[in-house]
C-alpha cells in the first residue's frame, strides 16, 4: 500500500499572514497552560478589559431574541440597514440607500468579501504600511498583490501621497486607507483624505475606507468620513462596526456602505459579485444585528471613555508617557483607536529579528505584544501595544518593558 503523501495547506495561503494570533500566541497559551499569567497586548479585544457593551444593547438584542432564529434579507435586517443609513447622513456621506449597505459577520468577513468580489489574479491593491493586516491577507487570498505605500511616522504617520503615486501601475484596482488608524492611531485631516481621493480619482481606483474606530477619538481630534469627502463619480466602500466604539467585539456585527452613485452605476457588476456572494452565505448573525439599531441611535457611552477623565484616554495618556520615557523609545501620540506603535531607535536597540523581541519579551516578562512587521511595516523597529488595560496595570507592564530593553541583546 502506497505512503500517504502529506495533506498540505493550499498554496493561495503561501503569501498569507495574521500574527496579530500568530505563533507568539501559542507560545502564550502554552505558559497559561503551566498556570502563568500572560498580560495580553496583543488584540484590541475590549471586554476581558472591562469595556462592558451598553446594558440597552444587551436587553434589546435578548428581547429580539425569539424572532431571530431564521434567515434573514442576505444584505441584513432591514431596520439595521435603515440605522446605518441615517448614520450616513449623519457623517454626510451622500447618496447611501438601505440597498448599498450590507451587514456581516464583523468587518473582517466584509473585507475578504470584498476583495473576492474585485480581485483578478494578479490586480494590485494599495495599502498603507503599517496596516491592519487583513486588508494584505485579504488581497493575497484574493489573487490580487498587496502593494503597501509608505505612512510617515514623521508627519504624525500620514500617508506619504509621493510614495503612493510612485506605486499606481496599470494593474493598480483600489486603495485602502484605514481612518483613525490601526496600528499608528493616526487621525487623518480632511486635506490628507482630498489628496488621497484625488489620486483614486485621477488613476479610477475603488477606495476602501475602515472606519471602524470612528468613534475614538482624543485631543478634541475630528473623524472625517472619506465618503463624504469624495465625488459622486468615485466608488468608495466604507467599512464600519460595533466591535470597537460599542464594546461588542463578540458579536461580530460590521457593515459595509458603498457611494458614490455615478460610480454605483459603473460598478455595477462588482455589486453584483458582492450579492452573490453575500447570498452564499445566506446572511450575517441575525441576533447581534438587532444590537445596531440600539448602538447607532442611543446614548453615545464611547464619550464617557475618551474625553478627559474617561477611562481610554488616561489609557492612552499614560502608554505614551512611559513609552517615551524609555530610553531609545519614541511613540507618535496616537488621536485616535486602542494602540501604540512605539518607535525603537536602531543605534539603541539594534533589533534583527522583532518577532524574537516579542518572544522573548513574552517568556521573561510575561507580557504578549505584537511586532511591528507582523503590521507590514518594513523594518524590525516597531511594536504595537494595545492601550486597554487600566492606566496603572499598563504603567506597570511598559516599565517592565523598559527595563527589559536596557538588558536585552540580539
Amino acid at each position: 500500500m502506497d505512503t500517504p503523501t502529506p495533506l498540505n495547506k493550499s498554496q493561495k495561503l503561501h503569501n498569507v499572514c495574521y500574527d496579530i494570533r500568530g505563533p507568539v500566541l501559542d507560545h502564550a497559551k502554552r505558559l497559561e497552560d503551566e498556570g502563568q499569567r500572560i498580560l495580553k497586548l496583543n488584540i484590541g479585544n475590549p471586554a476581558p478589559f472591562g469595556f462592558e457593551a451598553p446594558e440597552e444593547i444587551l436587553q434589546d438584542v435578548m428581547r429580539n431574541l425569539p424572532t431571530a432564529q431564521g434567515y434573514c434579507d442576505s444584505k441584513g435586517l432591514y431596520s439595521a440597514r435603515k440605522a446605518i443609513m441615517q448614520e450616513c447622513q449623519r457623517k454626510q456621506i451622500p447618496g447611501v440607500g438601505v440597498e448599498d449597505i450590507f451587514i456581516g459577520n464583523g468587518v473582517s468577513e466584509l473585507i475578504v468579501m470584498a476583495m473576492q468580489a474585485l480581485i483578478n489574479d494578479g490586480d494590485e491593491v494599495l495599502i498603507p504600511a503599517p496596516d491592519y493586516p487583513l486588508w494584505t491577507a485579504a488581497t493575497n487570498l484574493s489573487g490580487g498583490r498587496a502593494v503597501h505605500y509608505r505612512c510617515d511616522e514623521q508627519a504624525d504617520w500620514a500617508p506619504d501621497m509621493d510614495d503612493i503615486r510612485a506605486k499606481v501601475t496599470s494593474h493598480t484596482k483600489a486603495i485602502v486607507l484605514i481612518n483613525p488608524n490601526n496600528p499608528t492611531g493616526a487621525v487623518y485631516p480632511p486635506e490628507v483624505i482630498r489628496e488621497l481621493l484625488e489620486i483614486a480619482r485621477q488613476h479610477h481606483l475603488v477606495v476602501f475606507s475602515d472606519e471602524i474606530y470612528d468613534k475614538i477619538l482624543y485631543d478634541e481630534a475630528e473623524h472625517v468620513s472619506t465618503g463624504s469627502l469624495a465625488g459622486d463619480d468615485q466608488l468608495v466602500v466604507t467599512m464600519n462596526g460595533l466591535s470597537k466604539s460599542y464594546r461588542c467585539a463578540g458579536f461580530r456585527s460590521g457593515w459595509m456602505i458603498l457611494s458614490g452613485n455615478v460610480a454605483k452605476q459603473r460598478a455595477a457588476d462588482f455589486i453584483q459579485g458582492l450579492n452573490m456572494l453575500a447570498s452564499m452565505r445566506l446572511c450575517a448573525n441575525v441576533p447581534a444585528q438587532h444590537a445596531i439599531q440600539t448602538a447607532l441611535g442611543g446614548y453615545q457611552s464611547i464619550n464617557d471613555l475618551i474625553l478627559p477623565g474617561g477611562r481610554l484616554k488616561a489609557q492612552r495618556d499614560i502608554t505614551v508617557e512611559k513609552l517615551n520615557a524609555i530610553p531609545g523609545v519614541s511613540c507618535v501620540t496616537p488621536k485616535g483607536a486602542l494602540y501604540a506603535f512605539p518607535r525603537l531607535d536602531p543605534k539603541v536597540h539594534p533589533i534583527v529579528d522583532d518577532q524574537k523581541l516579542v518572544l522573548d519579551l513574552l517568556l521573561q516578562e510575561k507580557i504578549l505584544l505584537v511586532q511591528g512587521t507582523a503590521f507590514n511595516w518594513p523594518e524590525p523597529d516597531h511594536v504595537r501595544i494595545v492601550t486597554l488595560p487600566w492606566a496603572d496595570q499598563l504603567g506597570d507592564a511598559l516599565e517592565r518593558f523598559g527595563r527589559f530593553l536596557s538588558r536585552y541583546r540580539q
